[in-house]
């Protein structure tokens, strides 16, 4: 079936080309906000109208079998709808390694309130060394969390483009930077005891002597800044993994995304050709590995 009614395998193959997309790309990128509805209208209207200028070499019998190199011959260029199904095998590997990846952050950031927790033991009589190693022990556990998934979250990473872990890192970093914390007691912040986010880096750093001056011009106000730093840092890191939050609802459409391809393939590959099968590196070969484990 084509766009207007009439015989047109050009038309009807862009029609389901913007259908797909919807289904999957759109949920990712918004799950169903204003945004990306307009988003899919403009992608729909764009695509209507380049099939326009397609002409079919298709008779009315509509879809013929695959050649031998498993191109869909009766389309007016089987080389681009071929090339379509090479990018919907690619993003069947994309997202499941992206659940995969996300899945293990959501785990992980229950560690970085852990470790947000722990540091709510500091009290008044706790002596400037055991601070000192409080302080040390978050740096070292909010640099361990971080190098896991930097590399994911850099440009070209497999979560470069997912909001959930995108937020994920930028909340916990504001978190650590917020000048608030302590403010009442005249300090602004972690920053002001010697804890920083390195602009570079997006490490966590402790300069020791600046946490040693806090503590000796006003003990009472660091001991305060930190608890405060504390209960706000969980909040922030369980905020993220909460139910129906950003985790939860990308989750949710990486699944809906997985299974539309799971239950569609075969009509799509009839459809559109075979496609090259994507043959997953690196970390992404890791992730794929670690969500079929995940099904096991």
């Amino acid at each position: 079936m084509s766009i207007d009614g009439t015989s047109d395998a050009g038309r009807d193959l862009a029609l389901r080309i913007a259908t797909f997309k919807a289904q999957t790309l759109a949920e990712l990128t918004g799950g169903g906000k204003t945004g990306s509805s307009e988003g899919f209208g403009a992608l729909l209207a764009s695509l209507k109208g380049g099939a326009a200028a397609v002409e079919s070499a298709a008779g009315s019998s509509g879809v013929q079998g695959l050649s031998p190199t498993g191109r869909n011959e009766a389309l007016f260029d089987p080389e681009s709808a071929y090339r379509m199904m090479s990018e919907i095998n690619y993003r069947n590997v994309l997202y499941k390694g992206q659940f995969a990846e996300l899945s293990q952050m959501q785990t992980s950031l229950e560690t970085m309130a852990a470790a947000g927790t722990a540091l709510g033991s500091v009290d008044a009589g706790s002596s400037d060394e055991a601070i000192r190693q409080k302080l040390a022990q978050f740096v070292s556990d909010y640099n361990a969390w971080r190098t896991g998934f930097d590399e994911d979250m850099q440009q070209g990473g497999i979560l470069a483009d997912t909001q959930a872990a995108q937020v994920a890192g930028y909340e916990l970093e504001q978190s650590v930077e917020n000048p608030f914390n302590g403010a009442d007691l005249g300090l602004r912040g972690m920053p002001d005891l010697g804890l920083s986010i390195d602009p570079v880096t997006k490490q966590a750093v402790l300069d020791e002597a600046a946490l040693s001056r806090a503590l000796q011009q006003n003990r009472e106000g660091v001991v305060a800044t930190v608890h405060q730093f504390s209960g706000n840092f969980v909040k922030s890191a369980e905020l993220l993994t909460s139910s129906n939050n950003f985790f939860d609802r990308q989750l949710d459409n990486l699944s809906r995304a997985i299974t539309y391809i799971a239950d569609n393939q075969s009509s799509l590959q009839q459809e559109f050709g075979l496609g090259d099968t994507y043959q997953p590196k690196g970390k992404l070969a890791a992730a794929l590995a670690a969500y079929e484990r995940m099904l096991a």
